[in-house]
Protein backbone atom coordinates (compact mmCIF):
# COMPACT_ATOMS: atom_id res chain seq x y z
CA UNK A 1 0.00 0.00 0.00
CA UNK A 2 2.71 2.95 0.72
CA UNK A 3 4.31 1.72 -2.53
CA UNK A 4 1.25 2.86 -4.24
CA UNK A 5 1.25 6.18 -2.27
CA UNK A 6 4.38 6.88 -2.72
CA UNK A 7 3.94 6.11 -6.77
CA UNK A 8 1.06 8.82 -6.87
CA UNK A 9 3.16 10.72 -4.60
CA UNK A 10 5.82 10.52 -7.39
CA UNK A 11 3.76 11.51 -10.55
CA UNK A 12 1.99 13.99 -8.58
CA UNK A 13 5.33 15.63 -8.09
CA UNK A 14 6.39 15.37 -11.47
CA UNK A 15 2.94 17.26 -12.81
CA UNK A 16 3.96 20.05 -10.49
CA UNK A 17 7.26 20.26 -10.82
CA UNK A 18 8.21 19.56 -14.72
CA UNK A 19 8.66 22.23 -16.75
CA UNK A 20 6.95 21.25 -19.41
CA UNK A 21 3.84 20.39 -17.14
CA UNK A 22 3.93 22.51 -14.46
CA UNK A 23 -0.09 21.66 -13.45
CA UNK A 24 -1.62 21.72 -10.30
CA UNK A 25 -4.70 20.58 -11.31
CA UNK A 26 -4.32 17.09 -12.48
CA UNK A 27 -5.86 13.91 -10.02
CA UNK A 28 -3.83 11.13 -9.59
CA UNK A 29 -5.52 7.74 -8.55
CA UNK A 30 -5.22 4.33 -8.45
CA UNK A 31 -7.72 1.90 -10.01
CA UNK A 32 -6.47 -1.74 -9.64
CA UNK A 33 -3.58 -1.68 -11.34
CA UNK A 34 -3.96 1.22 -13.67
CA UNK A 35 -3.21 4.81 -12.55
CA UNK A 36 -5.56 7.29 -13.59
CA UNK A 37 -4.92 10.96 -14.26
CA UNK A 38 -7.99 13.26 -14.40
CA UNK A 39 -8.94 16.78 -14.10
CA UNK A 40 -9.05 19.28 -17.36
CA UNK A 41 -6.58 21.75 -19.16
CA UNK A 42 -7.10 24.02 -21.72
CA UNK A 43 -6.38 22.54 -24.96
CA UNK A 44 -6.00 18.84 -26.58
CA UNK A 45 -1.98 19.60 -27.00
CA UNK A 46 -1.72 20.02 -23.61
CA UNK A 47 -3.21 17.02 -22.37
CA UNK A 48 -1.03 14.69 -24.90
CA UNK A 49 1.88 16.53 -23.84
CA UNK A 50 0.78 15.41 -20.14
CA UNK A 51 0.03 12.03 -20.91
CA UNK A 52 3.08 11.59 -23.32
CA UNK A 53 5.59 12.91 -19.93
CA UNK A 54 3.64 10.74 -17.93
CA UNK A 55 3.99 7.43 -19.16
CA UNK A 56 7.41 8.32 -20.81
CA UNK A 57 8.69 8.91 -16.87
CA UNK A 58 6.81 5.62 -15.70
CA UNK A 59 6.80 3.44 -18.62
CA UNK A 60 6.18 0.03 -16.64
CA UNK A 61 3.16 1.40 -15.26
CA UNK A 62 -0.21 1.51 -16.87
CA UNK A 63 -1.48 5.01 -16.71
CA UNK A 64 -5.31 6.60 -18.11
CA UNK A 65 -5.67 10.00 -19.46
CA UNK A 66 -8.74 10.41 -18.44
CA UNK A 67 -8.01 14.65 -19.00
CA UNK A 68 -10.88 16.60 -19.84
CA UNK A 69 -10.43 19.81 -22.06
CA UNK A 70 -12.21 22.89 -20.56
CA UNK A 71 -14.13 25.40 -23.07
CA UNK A 72 -11.99 28.09 -23.60
CA UNK A 73 -13.75 30.20 -25.32
CA UNK A 74 -17.84 31.26 -24.56
CA UNK A 75 -20.64 29.44 -26.45
CA UNK A 76 -21.96 30.30 -29.73
CA UNK A 77 -25.40 29.19 -28.78
CA UNK A 78 -27.19 30.61 -25.84
CA UNK A 79 -27.74 27.56 -23.27
CA UNK A 80 -31.93 27.23 -22.86
CA UNK A 81 -32.45 26.18 -18.94
CA UNK A 82 -36.24 25.03 -18.36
Amino acid sequence: MTHQIDLEAEIQRLLTEHERIAEQGITVHRRENVVVLGGEVESVERRDEICRQITGHFPEIEITCDIGITRAQAPSEVEEIS
